[in-house]
């Protein structure tokens, strides 16, 4: 049942979303085209509106993403559909984490597409040397490869984009237990989530450096970075971030299973 749940879910987000997919291409193929013409005042206006358009459509993807997945969950368990979906012999587990595996699809792929539009619009040879310069020493300093720092980044980006989403959900559910404004409560409780989940992480860290002087040096003071607290800091901040996401999710599924109030 929970394949034909994600079936439904994945169609749902992204016959929508890959509208932005393809115009984010678009622009990023003009992009590209416009901007390597030389010596056209004209052509050149036209790259940059053209840029403009593609950042435009670069932000547009998260937040459609993002929306449409909160749309789909507060459609699914608390508007009209949800009087179809409750009476679905699926236990509230099942229906929750269709949502989140959709969710992890979905801005997986909606992250990969931004990768690859921005590469398109921008990766000229003298941009790709750019990116090395800049990369080489950190990865040199980490004993690693530019390929894995780019990694960590986008995983550290997936996670934080993860985390809004889930904090979103837990705002939904905790604003649809009250009686009324129940859309202000979801996106109050929604915020207060994500604090939450962020002060967490930010105490771990103090608590971390309180027993490592370089990351407590890292943080109070203005010495040179030491490379293996930064090191300890990106690990930990993925370990955090991925603790959060476990315990949202646990968190969530209780909630959801403790009753749902439907419009």
């Amino acid at each position: 049942m929970l394949k034909k749940l994600l079936k439904y879910d994945l169609q749902y987000i992204f016959k929508f979303i890959i509208i932005f997919y393809s115009l984010a291409l678009f622009f990023g193929i003009l992009t590209r085209i416009f901007l390597n013409i030389e010596n056209s005042f004209v052509l050149n206006i036209i790259g940059q509106v053209c840029s403009g358009a593609l950042i435009s459509m670069i932000f547009s993807i998260i937040i459609n993403n993002l929306m449409r997945l909160w749309v789909r969950f507060r459609t699914n368990f608390y508007g009209d559909e949800s009087y179809l979906t409750h009476t679905l012999p699926i236990d509230k587990k099942t229906l929750y984490l269709s949502k989140i595996i959709t969710a992890i699809v979905t801005l997986f792929v909606s992250i990969i597409v931004i990768f690859l539009t921005f590469f398109i619009a921008y990766g000229s040879n003298d941009f790709i040397n750019m990116i090395k310069d800049m990369l080489l020493p950190i990865a040199d300093a980490y004993n690693s490869t530019i390929i894995i720092i780019l990694l960590a980044f986008f995983f550290i980006l997936f996670l934080e984009f993860a985390n809004i989403l889930q904090c979103g959900f837990t705002g939904i559910i905790l604003g649809h237990k009250k009686n009324n404004g129940k859309i202000g409560y979801s996106v109050l409780f929604g915020f207060i989530t994500y604090i939450i989940s962020q002060l967490f992480v930010i105490a771990i860290v103090l608590i971390l450096a309180l027993f490592n002087k370089d990351i407590l040096n890292l943080i109070i003071t203005n010495q040179m970075i030491n490379i293996s607290a930064t090191k300890i800091l990106i690990y930990m901040s993925i370990i955090m971030y991925t603790l959060v996401l476990i315990i949202g999710m646990i968190v969530n599924i209780k909630l959801f299973k403790k009753g749902i109030n439907v419009d």
